[in-house]
């Protein structure tokens, strides 16, 4: 594709979602809005898919806020994780929001993705800090725009409190580094970093870590998840859960892989351990709130801040192995985490939208047993069993493939020089085993009782529209595991650059992928392999052996009898597996992070006089405790109101209280000038 085709392409995108903006804000149809989004979207997959795996040229742009121009320009990791991430956000656009306030999700949106674009390829810190402020403004107002929950405001303000928390340390860590350096330009802030003290560093790294944390549910801030997406659509989901978690990563991978210096100074490497205790923790509990979770978008976002742990726990493992000089391994722990946040972006997009189609059969987003793939296409119950497998790390998907890289990097701590790094090598391995486990029940539990459940006596069915976009993102993580060595390939000029490795060869031979360990040319010797794309071949044949069963068992005489249920007529929807029983034997064995609350009530009829004899109604509620909120954010929250209840005074209405404020003004700055 000619060079001048590509360098509009992003100015395509960005006008697009301009005039989708201010047309949601104009009220000048819905429909013209979403179908700029798509747009805008398409322009840019088309870009990455055009421009991998080089990327793309620098040009200057003036809608920075730099002294001149700002200088933009997508970086191949840049493209892999913004062009796979953009693909459910437009299949989310093209099928729209489930809510009825199209116009305020549809600005939102288009706020959103510029915000997204601007961090992705913005290379000065004033105009990235002003686009990662409009990619979480945008969020907050798709989540209004939805309204889905009964106070939508109380979680947004929620979100946002945290992830201004984050945005301030972005910006603390930007000054600290512009004071060392001789602009705000990131290849300036580079070279700061590099000239700082080694304890200002490892602080503005922790920085850093705490500003994209926010947006990627490391601890603490996960807990804003189950209440911001739990008042969104599954659109909306599929925006957060992509683009958005792509570009939080991206930004802390650029800081971590480009600005970070190797300390050789000390015996391990602290930035790289540190990261990845915080995400393997992270990781888990992320995992284990997720598996409690009886709502679809409550449940897929904390398995959205748990993948996000997973890839920040590899550039942990990268951080570690650079250290000691292994750069294929740290090659490899990069490559994985991007491979990692590919499939889940398609099977996660997949998911909410799965969501969506739910809701729009049943009017509720409830993890219940509705008999929802007996009466839907069967290209919806496809794209939907692909992505949970992908999610569940069940082969051939891409998430098998990405968490079986994610193990062989960490089973190969063993070439680490410090017995402090082979111990975190270890343990991450096994946090992140647990992780996994938990995750694969997860979504046996969301497939199991959101889909493949069984009531008699309803009649709902998923729309041909989210039918559509579900199938087609299923089949996209299916393509992703099956090509995965050309994808591959597509990383090979970044990681040569990057790391001075050519590990990329190292990954496959062939059609066979291998942990960076083999030979290019032989397998014998290697530390393991597996071949997606030839298990997509395999499988099918083996599954005639169960259909040859099948045929042959016709011959034979079977008696159907039912179920023994206490010598009483079975009850299908009495007797049906919940949520809440499939994971209540977890909930027990883990009560000590759980600390589950269970309420009982009793509704008395009014003929009682409230004497308790008969019982109208009996009311069962049920929760688990969350860790950070009572004992962190709670108290937080409560120091700002006594304070703001202090400044009341501020509002009095009394002018001469305000002309002394104005008077006292003055003399500080009169006393600041004489200074």
């Amino acid at each position: 594709m000619p060079t001048s085709i590509l360098v509009v392409l992003p100015l395509i995108a960005l006008v697009a979602w301009c005039l989708a903006g201010l047309f949601a804000l104009a009220g000048w149809g819905p429909r013209l809005a979403r179908a700029l989004l798509v747009l805008g979207g398409v322009a840019l997959v088309v870009l990455a898919a055009a421009t991998l795996p080089q990327g793309t040229e620098t040009f200057e742009t003036v809608l920075g806020l730099g002294p001149v121009h700002a200088q933009f320009k997508l970086a191949p990791d840049a493209l892999w994780l913004m062009g796979f991430g953009l693909i459910g956000p437009i299949l989310a656009s093209w099928v729209g929001t489930t809510a009825s306030r199209q116009r305020a999700w549809s600005f939102g949106a288009a706020a959103s993705l510029v915000g997204a674009l601007g961090v992705f390829g913005l290379q000065d810190a004033a105009s990235f800090l002003v686009a990662w402020e409009i990619m979480s403004l945008g969020g907050a107002v798709m989540i209004l725009g939805d309204s889905l929950a009964a106070e939508a405001g109380r979680p947004v303000l929620f979100m946002l409190a945290l992830l201004e928390a984050g945005a301030v340390a972005l910006i603390l860590a930007f000054i600290l580094l512009a004071g060392h350096g001789e602009g705000i330009a990131f290849t300036d802030l580079a070279a700061a970093m590099r000239s700082m003290p080694r304890w200002e560093q490892l602080f503005v790294a922790f920085l850093f870590l705490v500003g994209f944390g926010a947006k990627l549910g490391l601890l603490p801030f996960y807990e804003w998840f189950p209440g911001a997406y739990g008042a969104a659509s599954g659109a909306t989901g599929a925006f957060l859960s992509g683009v958005v978690l792509n570009a939080a990563f991206f930004g802390l991978s650029r800081t971590f892989m480009e600005w970070l210096p190797v300390d050789q100074t000390l015996p391990v490497s602290v930035p790289g351990i540190f990261v990845i205790v915080v995400a393997v923790i992270s990781a888990i509990l992320t995992a284990l709130y997720a598996f409690q979770q009886e709502d679809w978008r409550d449940l897929l976002s904390l398995s959205s801040a748990e993948n996000g742990s997973i890839a920040v726990c590899l550039l942990g493992a990268m951080l570690m192995f650079r250290r000691d000089g292994l750069m294929d391994l740290a090659s490899l722990a990069w490559t994985v985490a991007l491979l990692h946040l590919a499939g889940h972006a398609l099977a996660k997009g997949a998911m909410f939208l799965t969501a969506d189609g739910v809701y729009r059969a049943a009017g509720d987003y409830r993890l219940v047993q509705r008999g929802i793939l007996r009466r839907s296409s069967w290209i919806f119950g496809l794209g939907a069993l692909f992505a949970a497998m992908s999610l569940a790390a069940m082969p051939p998907q891409a998430g098998f493939v990405s968490e079986w890289y994610l193990f062989q990097t960490f089973f190969q701590g063993f070439h680490l020089e410090s017995l402090g790094s082979r111990l975190t090598a270890a343990l991450a391995g096994a946090g992140l085993a647990l992780t996994v486990a938990i995750a694969f029940a997860t979504f046996m539990k969301v497939f199991g009782i959101g889909l493949l459940g069984r009531v008699e006596k309803m009649e709902v069915r998923v729309p041909t529209g989210s039918a559509i976009v579900v199938g087609v993102l299923g089949l996209l993580v299916l393509l992703l595991a099956v090509g995965m060595p050309i994808w591959i390939e597509s990383l090979r000029v970044v990681t040569a650059s990057t790391f001075g490795t050519l590990a990329i060869e190292k990954m496959h031979v062939g059609s066979i992928l291998v942990p960076a360990t083999g030979t290019p040319i032989r397998l014998s010797g290697t530390f393991a392999f597996i071949s997606p794309t030839l298990l997509v071949v395999v499988m099918p044949l083996l599954a005639l052996v169960p259909l040859f069963l099948l045929l042959v068992s016709k011959r034979f005489s079977v008696r159907h009898v039912p179920v023994w249920y206490g010598g009483r007529d079975q009850d299908p929807v009495r007797v049906a597996t919940t949520a809440l029983t499939f994971s209540n034997a977890l909930r027990t064995f883990y009560s000590f992070i759980y600390r589950p609350r269970v309420k009982t009530e009793h509704e008395l009829t009014h003929e009682t006089n409230g004497r308790p004899y008969f019982v109208r109604r009996l009311i069962f509620s049920h929760d688990v405790a969350p860790i950070f909120g009572p004992y962190l954010f709670a108290p937080l929250e409560n120091l700002v109101t006594r304070i703001a209840i202090k400044l009341r005074i501020i509002q009095s209405g009394h002018l001469n209280f305000y002309l002394s404020l104005i008077g006292l003004l003055l003399v500080i700055i009169l006393f600041i000038a004489l200074l």
